[in-house]
């Protein structure tokens, strides 16, 4: 696989950490700059072994995890948005203001988990070409922390203006990714000769 094509791979991948990250950052009260990184490092550490360990099991047995990984990241992210809203809605306008600064390592290697699992799939399939799954998972994984990153800035800032609701969209957006990721794999299983 050549370098521009492992580039757009990578971006690609990173997306859904992106936008969960976006999410992230919006319901923290001012996230440090330490936070920031933190939550790119662990999604992108994830993002980075998830195709190494889907290139090994597409090695043993690739046939029985495609047809899995689609509902566990559907079932992780429905989880966390769920979560999230309920957590929202159940909170007085008053707590509103004493919103965390940080998340807890849990909710970010769940998030990152859930988000990654394509990564996964992406593994098996390059198991079965000539390709260098080192210096590619450590592309995927270098993007995504990158993006994360980027994502964990932008909700800083989205966080404020949506004040109380930023949690409510958040987990909408979880639950919104889960369900495309759901659909996209049935889809392409329905379709499929």
């Amino acid at each position: 696989m050549s370098f521009y094509a492992t580039l757009v791979l990578a971006l690609a991948l990173s997306m859904d950490a992106f936008a969960v990250a976006i999410c992230k950052g919006a319901v923290l009260h001012k996230p440090r700059f330490r936070e920031i990184l933190r939550t790119g490092f662990i999604f992108g550490f994830i993002e980075a072994i998830t195709p190494i360990i889907g290139w090994g099991i597409g090695i043993l047995a690739s046939q029985y995890v495609i047809r899995w990984d689609h509902w566990i990241a559907f079932a992780l992210l429905f989880v966390l948005g769920a979560r999230m809203i309920w957590q929202s809605l159940k909170t007085k306008d008053e707590e509103c203001c004493s919103k965390p600064s940080s998340h807890s390592s849990t909710s970010l290697i769940f998030s990152a988990i859930a988000t990654s699992l394509d990564a996964m799939a992406i593994g098996l399939g390059l198991a079965f070409l000539q390709v260098d799954i080192v210096h590619t998972a450590m592309t995927i994984g270098l993007m995504t922390m990158i993006m994360a990153t980027i994502g964990m800035m932008i909700g800083r800032y989205v966080g404020p203006l949506l004040g109380k609701k930023a949690e409510i969209i958040g987990g909408l957006v979880l639950i919104g990714i889960g369900f495309n990721i759901l659909f996209e794999h049935l889809e392409l299983f329905m379709y499929a000769p």
